[in-house]
């Protein structure tokens, strides 16, 4: 029987799992079994246990991989479950306890992301208050995946899922990487979170950092034979 770790993907705001595409074909040609958990980017306790539970129902070790929000989501739902190994995180959250996705992101340049939301006229379903949140579609592309065409851009922005307001403003409550290894790939294009926020959260986290020279919110797409890689890396 295999020990490999298996590797648990968890998607962000304004995406759903297709984006790993790539780097799920890579990760399974070299043997590894993959499982995308759906991310309801409802709460970030709400989100969290989501996760926890589908992790905790695997068999062996596991390594967690979040983009963006996902990466605030893993940080708090490993932090009661024995079976994982090991963080990496993609252009994301690596939260401390009562930080929030806002509040990590202060005292530094507003990346794109900061004036390109738009929040619906509703309360965002099954949250706990507040709107939704999207990327106006104009400038989608710019904000969100810079270096994808612009054919698959469109068909990101069409296809973006919104995330609740109130998961971006919540408190964490957890923070696994305090007893986990990390790894973390840093786009220093990024116009969703500054890139010198996500330095900041790398370094107290002692993670190992790929950075990726002109990579955008989605390096991991373009880049996926690197992301493959980073994540290999947190398997040994």
């Amino acid at each position: 029987m295999s020990t490999s770790p298996t590797v648990v993907l968890v998607h962000g705001a304004f995406a759903d799992a297709s984006g790993f595409g790539g780097t799920i074909r890579l990760l399974q040609a070299a043997g590894h079994t993959v499982v995308a958990v759906p991310n309801p980017l409802r709460s970030l306790s709400g989100d969290a246990e989501s996760v926890r539970i589908r992790v905790a129902a695997i068999e062996g070790p596991v390594v967690l991989v979040g983009h963006s929000y996902g990466g605030a989501v893993i940080t708090q739902a490993a932090d009661t479950l024995d079976n994982v190994t090991g963080l990496v995180y993609l252009a994301a959250f690596g939260l401390d306890i009562g930080e929030s996705c806002l509040s990590v992101q202060n005292g530094y340049p507003p990346p794109m992301l900061a004036t390109e939301g738009r929040p619906t006229s509703y309360d965002a379903p099954g949250a706990p208050g507040g709107p939704d949140i999207t990327i106006d579609r104009g400038t989608f592309h710019a904000v969100f995946c810079a270096d994808s065409s612009a054919a698959d851009a469109a068909v990101m922005a069409a296809t973006q899922r919104p995330i609740a307001a109130a998961a971006l403003a919540e408190p964490a409550s957890a923070a696994a990487w305090k007893r986990l290894p990390s790894w973390f790939q840093i786009p220093d294009h990024d116009n969703a979170i500054p890139p010198a926020a996500m330095e900041f959260m790398a370094d107290r986290m002692g993670a190992s950092v790929e950075r990726v020279a002109g990579g955008s919110h989605t390096a991991f797409i373009v880049h996926a034979r690197a992301t493959a890689d980073l994540i290999g890396r947190a398997l040994i």
